[in-house]
């Protein structure tokens, strides 16, 4: 699998434009949304819908902005630099990472090493801290880690829990490992996926 670095600004045209008909990483999640009888949901079966009208020629769905959205790409930098001092490592920002088939991509927040990324969450509300750095419910966010470890061939992924209204314990690093059977299992799901948008 070829990939391919686009490093225009996130939700600028040009990035809207590269982005436009592929399987994204943000929305694998979406993509395997499956129903209690494990017919697709709603929700997945409308996200094939978007891909294949893109694919097709058509424009991109609207992205819609809300402020914890937008907070968090305000706050991406000041943890990128956070995790940075705490960890000694150094962060490569990467831009989207496409396939050139045309199928899949992901905006991974960093390139760390020959082996890792980074995916940068900023937590704004109660229940996203509580779920996720007390209660270390990561659910939310294991398919996009496994899906850029998957399109990258990486090693790990060093979550960062990045809550800045809090003075002590703003930054809270989790390392994920690859997972050779979870990747595996999303890839197919994934390519099932691509098949019903095509």
């Amino acid at each position: 699998m070829n990939i391919t670095f686009d490093t225009n600004p996130q939700g600028s045209e040009e990035w809207l434009r590269v982005r436009r008909g592929r399987i994204t990483g943000s929305r694998f999640r979406d993509a395997r949304d499956r129903t209690a009888k494990g017919a697709m949901s709603a929700k997945a079966t409308m996200y094939a819908m978007d891909v294949a009208r893109e694919r097709f020629g058509g424009s991109p769905a609207p992205v819609f902005v809300n402020s914890a959205m937008r907070t968090g790409t305000e706050q991406e930098p000041i943890a990128r630099m956070q995790y940075e001092s705490e960890t000694g490592n150094m962060v490569i920002e990467a831009g989207f990472a496409y396939t050139d088939d045309g199928r899949f991509g992901a905006s991974v927040d960093g390139l760390v090493g020959s082996d890792g990324i980074i995916e940068v969450k900023t937590v704004v509300s109660s229940d996203t801290l509580f779920t996720a750095v007390v209660e270390r419910n990561f659910s939310a966010y294991i398919d996009q880690i496994h899906g850029g470890l998957w399109l990258l061939n990486r090693q790990y992924c060093d979550l960062i829990l990045w809550a800045p209204d809090l003075p002590i314990g703003a930054l809270t690093v989790v390392r994920i490992d690859r997972d050779e059977a979870a990747i595996k299992k999303l890839a197919d799901d994934l390519l099932t996926f691509d098949a019903i948008v095509e």
